[in-house]
């Protein structure tokens, strides 16, 4: 490929070699091994420990790591003279991306065998090694600081994780300036958190991942709290915040009447098939064959759950005519005298409705609260809806109902596995979740993307309160003092 002497001018380029003695540098360059690599070849992977270096000789390499789906992302392109793996030159490590030959590409390889044998013969190897990492810190550590010193906005800071354009539309909407916000497309992960740097809270959604890694590192940063930006906090290690003093806030409701309105907007389109008569009538086919839907008026629909959502899906339906019965841990007496409405035990409910919509919160007793048992107390054909929490259901519990015939429609906001896939566009590439992939087979499934709370009145509901929430906390407020607090679990006494 190239000279010795070549090389040699090739590797001082790089700035972790660059005050090698050009003893040193042929020493280096003389156990460097030539390897070609064919377009798309895999020279290393993320994760697999590394024991070799790579010198760029020609071409191209990229630098990749894996998304949270499994897909690859472009981070960087490796060119002639740059270096990859230099920590193997000092030790074994674990690989933190994928390198990929973008074309034809060729690299000198340094092995660690040879690595240590160079280290042993030319100690000036390993301190340059060492003074290039020492000043990659430094210069890293200096740039946060200077990044921190230049801010001179004094305002409460707060980033916002998971958000899109409308997301942050009306968050800076009803701030009125009051907060500094920080707007993050990326979900919050181990991965992410070091973009919390500098700020007093964040703001989280759903999906968004709040394990125990996760809020140690927002501690240690110096993160004070959680301000969730929707009712459930089930992805939350409530545990972990009580240890590091984390308050979490979440909004407890936002527009009820929105998701029931969902809700019931996936029972009429189910019942009446509107989303496949809008389809065949774009195409010029006006059949109405397979369309034959059923009066709503007169139906029995079952209720699970009578917070704030199930009373206005409870409200709507007693519109339409339908009997209704409710099951919830608290009946609620008023709630019989306004809507007619009668609170039963679950079985009784699934036994007799010939709709059920799922309204519960998410909680270790409810999870899979409709599970194959409870299918099989369900009249042949019920109507299935759940805009709740995707859990709620057991998914291949569904899918053998729904082959059965057992379950005769079944209308989806939600979905167990839905994190990966939810808020995001994957109309470019296949669905990786087998059963999420034979849900959507079924002409008796409607499946939409968490979109039950999305209307105007309700994004408004959501800034407010979350924003009102930091308000509270910036103001000095804990602990019970926060209206919308979660609450933690006491952490004994050290």
């Amino acid at each position: 490929m190239n000279s010795l002497a070549t090389l040699a001018d090739q590797l001082r380029r790089n700035p972790a070699l660059q005050e090698l003695e050009e003893g040193t540098l042929r020493a280096l360059a003389a156990r460097l091994e030539a390897v070609a690599f064919a377009p798309g070849e895999v020279i290393c992977r993320e994760g697999e420990v590394g024991d070799r270096m790579f010198l760029i000789a020609a071409g191209e390499v990229s630098v990749l790591k894996t998304g949270e789906r499994g897909e690859f992302v472009e981070i960087t392109v490796l060119r002639a003279g740059d270096l990859a793996g230099e920590l193997s030159l000092i030790g074994p490590t674990v690989r933190s991306a994928t390198l990929r030959a973008r074309g034809e590409a060729q690299l000198w390889v340094l092995s660690h065998e040879a690595c240590h044998r160079l280290l042993a013969e030319h100690p000036p190897l390993a301190r340059a090694l060492l003074a290039h990492l020492g000043r990659h810190l430094r210069r890293e550590t200096s740039t946060v600081a200077r990044l921190l010193a230049q801010d001179a906005d004094r305002r409460f800071k707060v980033v916002c994780f998971d958000t899109k354009p409308y997301i942050e539309a009306v968050f800076r909407e009803r701030n009125h300036e009051h907060f500094s916000l920080r707007f993050i497309e990326a979900r919050l992960t181990l991965e992410t958190v070091s973009l919390a740097a500098g700020a007093n809270g964040v703001c989280a959604f759903v999906n968004d991942t709040l394990d125990a890694s996760v809020l140690e590192e927002l501690s240690e940063l110096g993160v004070g709290i959680v301000a969730l930006r929707c009712v459930g906090y089930d992805n939350v290690d409530l545990a972990a915040c009580a240890r590091h003093g984390l308050a979490v806030t979440r909004v407890p409701t936002y527009s009820p009447h929105a998701v029931a309105e969902h809700a019931v907007a996936l029972m009429l389109t189910l019942n009446r098939r509107t989303h496949r008569a809008h389809n065949r009538v774009r195409e010029g086919n006006f059949s109405l064959s397979g369309l034959v839907g059923f009066d709503l008026y007169q139906k029995t629909a079952g209720i699970i759950g009578t917070g704030q959502i199930g009373q206005c899906t409870l409200r709507i339906l007693a519109g339409f005519g339908c009997r209704l019965l409710a099951y919830d841990l608290y009946p609620n007496p008023a709630l019989t005298a306004e809507t007619g409405v009668q609170f039963v035990p679950l079985p009784d409910l699934l036994a007799r409705a010939d709709i059920v919509s799922v309204h519960a919160p998410l909680t270790p007793q409810s999870r899979h609260l409709i599970n194959a048992a409870a299918i099989q107390q369900m009249k042949p054909g019920v109507m299935l809806i759940n805009t709740s929490r995707g859990a709620l259901i057991d998914t291949a519990a569904l899918l053998e109902g729904l082959k059965s015939g057992r379950i005769g429609y079944a209308g989806l906001d939600v979905y167990e596995g839905e994190r990966p896939y939810f808020f995001e566009d994957h109309s470019d590439r296949p669905l990786a979740d087998d059963l999420l992939a034979r849900l959507t087979t079924f002409n008796n499934v409607l499946i939409t993307g968490h979109q039950a709370f999305l209307t105007r009145e309700a994004l408004r509901n959501i800034a407010d309160t979350t924003l009102a929430n930091l308000r509270e906390f910036e103001a000095g407020r804990r602990g019970a003092a926060l209206t919308h607090r979660v609450p933690l679990p006491s952490t004994p006494h050290p």
